[in-house]
C-alpha cells in the first residue's frame, strides 16, 4: 500500500508495480466489451467471468437471479462480510467507435462502463484473495444482471440472498467527466429517484385531418398535456429541490391525413427526494386527466417501477475516501457537490445495508470524454487497476473497522 504522504497522483502509477495485473484486467475488459449482452441475457458474459475467476482459484456461487452470481473471498479469521457489487448488462446502442475491441453484437454496446465495472470487481476478488492472511471476515463480490432495465436485477439479487449476512456494500461507476486517477465521493444522495411513465390519449374513433372539430384530436390533446407536464417541476414544487421531467418518446398514427384514435407518449420523472417525487406523480395524473376531460379524450397515466435514489452513508464514504487519500494522495479524492439526476439500481442494496458508490474518473482525452450512453463512449483503461486497488483496500478497511 502506498503511504499516506505519497506524492500527488499525477506523479505515480500504481499499475507499474504490477504490469501483469494491469494487462490481465485490460484483456478481460476488452473481451467483455466485444461481446455485450442485454439485461437478464448475460449468459456468455457470466460464463466468461466464471471461467476467468475459476482459473485464478476463486469459486463462483451457483447462479442467482438468472445470470448473476457472487464470489466469497474469506480471510484467515472469521468476521464481518462486506460486499462489492458490479453490474453486467449492456445497452441497446449501435457502437460507433473503431477500436479493435468494439462490440461484435449488432445494436448492443457497453456504453455505460459495465464492462469496466465487472473487470474492477474481478480485480477486487483477485487482490482480496492475495491478502487473505491480512483480514478477518469475508469480501463478497456480487455480479448482478440487468441494471439498465426495469424491473432491474438488484432486487432479484437481494431476494436470491446476495446480501445475506452482509454488513455493508460498495460499488463504483465510471465517470468520463473526470480524469483517470480522480475519485468522486458524496455523502447522502448521489443519484436521483427515477419514475418512468407513459400517458395514453384515446378516442373512440379516428378522424379526418380536414375536420378536427368533428373528432377528438388525440395528437393535439397529447401535446397540450405534454406541455403542461413540462411546466410542473419548479412551478408546483420547491425549485430548490431538484426535479426533472423529460419526455423521450411519442407514438401515434400512420397516415398524414388521419387523426389517430390513440397517441402515447412517455419519459421519466426524476427527483432527489421521495416527497417531491410522490407529489409530482400525483400531479401528473391529475393534470393529464383534467386536460383529457376538457377535450373529451380518455387519458391513462401509467408509472413503471420507481427506482429509488442512491443514498451513500457517512461511515462508508469516509472509509472509501480515506483509502483513496492513503493510496493516491489528497488530489485523488474529490467531493461531489451535487447529486446526479441519473438513476442507479445500486440504490436497492442501500435500502437494506449501508454503503457507498464511488465515481471513478475514466477520461484522458477527447476519445474518452464522450458521456455515458453515447455510441462513442470509451474509457482510459488505466482506471481499471486503480479502481480495483482502491475498492479492495476499501473493503479490507471496512472489515478492519477503519473509516479513515
Amino acid at each position: 500500500m502506498i503511504a499516506a504522504d505519497a506524492p500527488p497522483l499525477s506523479e505515480i502509477d500504481l499499475s507499474r508495480s504490477d504490469p501483469a495485473f494491469r494487462a490481465d484486467l485490460v484483456d478481460l475488459r476488452r473481451a467483455l466489451h466485444a461481446r455485450p449482452e442485454l439485461g437478464f441475457e448475460e449468459h456468455a458474459t457470466a460464463r466468461h467471468l466464471r471461467e476467468w475467476l475459476g482459473e485464478r482459484g476463486l469459486e463462483p456461487s451457483a447462479p442467482m437471479a438468472g445470470t448473476g452470481f457472487v464470489v466469497d473471498v474469506a480471510g484467515d479469521r472469521p468476521g464481518l462480510t462486506v460486499a462489492y457489487r458490479a453490474d453486467m448488462d449492456a445497452l441497446p446502442i449501435q457502437e460507433a467507435t473503431d477500436v479493435p475491441y468494439r462490440s461484435l453484437a449488432s445494436g448492443v454496446m457497453h456504453a455505460c462502463g459495465h464492462d469496466a465495472h465487472m473487470t474492477v470487481a474481478c480485480g477486487v476478488a483477485v487482490l482480496a484473495d492475495r491478502r487473505r492472511d491480512e483480514f478477518a471476515g469475508t469480501v463478497r463480490v456480487v455480479f448482478q444482471p440487468a441494471e439498465e432495465i426495469s424491473p432491474s436485477g438488484a432486487p432479484a439479487m437481494v431476494r436470491a440472498g446476495a446480501l445475506d449476512g452482509v454488513d455493508a456494500i460498495y460499488a463504483v461507476h465510471m465517470d468520463p467527466s473526470q480524469a483517470v486517477g480522480r475519485f468522486g465521493f458524496r455523502t447522502g444522495p448521489l443519484t436521483a429517484a427515477c419514475a418512468p411513465f407513459r400517458v395514453t390519449v384515446r378516442s373512440e374513433l379516428s378522424g379526418h385531418s380536414a375536420r378536427p372539430h368533428e373528432a377528438v384530436d388525440t395528437v393535439w390533446v397529447a401535446t397540450q398535456i405534454a406541455t403542461e407536464l413540462y411546466q410542473l417541476p419548479g412551478r408546483v414544487t420547491d425549485a430548490r429541490k431538484a426535479a426533472v421531467l423529460t419526455i423521450c418518446r411519442i407514438r401515434g398514427g400512420d397516415a398524414l391525413n388521419v387523426i389517430p384514435a390513440e397517441v402515447e407518449f412517455g419519459g421519466t420523472l426524476r427527483c432527489v427526494d421521495g416527497e417531491t417525487l410522490g407529489y409530482l406523480r400525483e400531479k401528473i395524473r391529475r393534470v393529464a386527466g383534467a386536460l383529457g376531460a376538457v377535450y373529451k379524450a380518455d387519458v391513462d397515466v401509467d408509472f413503471d417501477v420507481t427506482l429509488p435514489a442512491v443514498v451513500n452513508t457517512a461511515h462508508e464514504v469516509a472509509t472509501a475516501t480515506g483509502a483513496a487519500v492513503d493510496l493516491f494522495g489528497t488530489e485523488a479524492a474529490m467531493p461531489i457537490p451535487l447529486p446526479s439526476m441519473g438513476g442507479e439500481d445500486f440504490a436497492y442494496y442501500l435500502q437494506k445495508v449501508p454503503g457507498c458508490m464511488v465515481r471513478v474518473g475514466s477520461a484522458s482525452g477527447p476519445e474518452t470524454r464522450y458521456p455515458l450512453h453515447h455510441a462513442r463512449f470509451d474509457l482510459d483503461e488505466g482506471a481499471l487497476p486503480l479502481a480495483a486497488h482502491l475498492m479492495a483496500e476499501t473493503c479490507l478497511r471496512h472489515l478492519a473497522g477503519r473509516s479513515g
